[in-house]
């Protein structure tokens, strides 16, 4: 009877993860059925036009906007990888780094580089995989643990010990990450529109809302058919995801203008430029939840009301993660997209964010 009750919690922890696994996969395998039949529907249409694909050999004119700042490149000794940034702000400023979500780019924080490089030396990184940074070929290289080793030898490659740490959607994942593995690189966090992670792992659990919002993580677990499924009809898939009326920029805000959607087109029609970003979601689920997950730093979270991908009531839950000064600010009308939909008022709160005394909480 003792054995049986020693037994009993791994039995309980191997039955969960069953449990966890079948779902995920079950999941998986609905999720390509409704892909497929969309495909399917698609290619009875118009085969000609599912399979179209515009060339695009140059850039558009508004990446190399020099008012946005200064391209740059920076190789990492240990990993071996070589990675993109844009820079505004003089140098020995004040470090503030920028990490972008799905399916973004460094572009997506062109409000910001502009706004704060009177104060700051601004950084806006492609993360591991996208755009102009090196894009390792094998799922494995696109671990939690080395997106967190990027950011931290990337720190060390620019000179700086500590900055302000600014993430959005995949990015505030890795904030969050960094703020609670390396609570000394991180003088303030700032985090739009993604939960604590392990608010977000339970919370997808226990309610069937997000789970459905989330449904694209289990079909992005398939090899191959994600990253078609996003290239046929000329990317017609991500410009939904930019200017629809449902997941879009601009219901109340700015608009992505046709040279801003050209960009992201650009940078994700270059050969293989989808596989690394989506192989960021197929390590996902052995990553979480985490076994260490309290924050210490100053953190500010922004959210969008409107955002068709996560649940608002995430972010009320973030708080009992924070060990320190905490802010939330939900911005009704905004999508998921809040730096680019709300520009003017992202930077107003981070400027006061920045710019107030914070305390550690007793």
């Amino acid at each position: 009877m003792a054995r049986l009750r020693d037994c009993l919690p791994r039995l309980m922890v191997t039955i969960r993860s069953l449990l966890f696994w079948s779902l995920v996969y079950c999941y998986c395998g609905l999720c390509a059925s409704i892909h497929l039949l969309k495909l399917l529907w698609s290619i009875g249409k118009g085969p000609a036009q599912t399979f179209r694909r515009v060339t695009r050999e140059h850039p558009p004119a508004c990446m190399n906007d020099p008012s946005l700042g200064t391209h740059c490149y920076v190789r990492i000794k240990d990993s071996g990888l070589r990675f993109h940034y844009v820079a505004a702000g003089e140098r020995g400023k004040p470090l503030m780094l920028l990490l972008h979500g799905f399916p973004e780019f460094w572009y997506s924080w062109r409000y910001q580089l502009r706004e704060f490089k009177s104060e700051y030396r601004v950084v806006a990184l492609d993360l591991r995989g996208y755009g102009e940074t090196d894009a390792p070929r094998h799922r494995e290289n696109y671990k939690l643990d080395c997106l967190i080793t990027d950011i931290k030898d990337i720190l060390d490659s620019l000179g700086y010990s500590k900055c302000v740490l600014i993430g959005h959607d995949w990015g505030g994942m890795i904030a969050w990450l960094i703020a609670i593995c390396y609570p000394e690189m991180v003088m303030k966090l700032v985090v739009i529109n993604f939960p604590h992670p392990n608010v977000f792992t339970e919370y997808i659990l226990q309610h069937p809302a997000q789970l459905f919002k989330s449904s694209y993580y289990y079909f992005f677990q398939i090899p191959r058919f994600p990253e078609f499924m996003f290239s046929i009809n000329d990317f017609k898939a991500l410009k939904h995801l930019f200017t629809s009326q449902s997941t879009g920029i601009g219901r109340k805000g700015c608009r992505l203008t046709t040279e801003d959607l050209e960009a992201y087109i650009y940078v994700f029609s270059q050969p293989g430029a989808l596989s690394g970003p989506i192989n960021y979601y197929r390590n996902i689920f052995s990553c979480l939840p985490l076994k260490h997950h309290m924050v210490t730093t100053p953190t500010l979270l922004l959210w969008g009301e409107k955002d068709a991908f996560m649940e608002v009531e995430m972010a009320e839950v973030t708080k009992i993660y924070v060990k320190n000064y905490f802010r939330l600010t939900i911005l009704s009308e905004a999508s998921h997209w809040l730096q680019q939909d709300q520009p003017d008022i992202v930077n107003k709160l981070i400027w006061t964010f920045l710019k107030e005394e914070t305390r550690i909480k007793d």
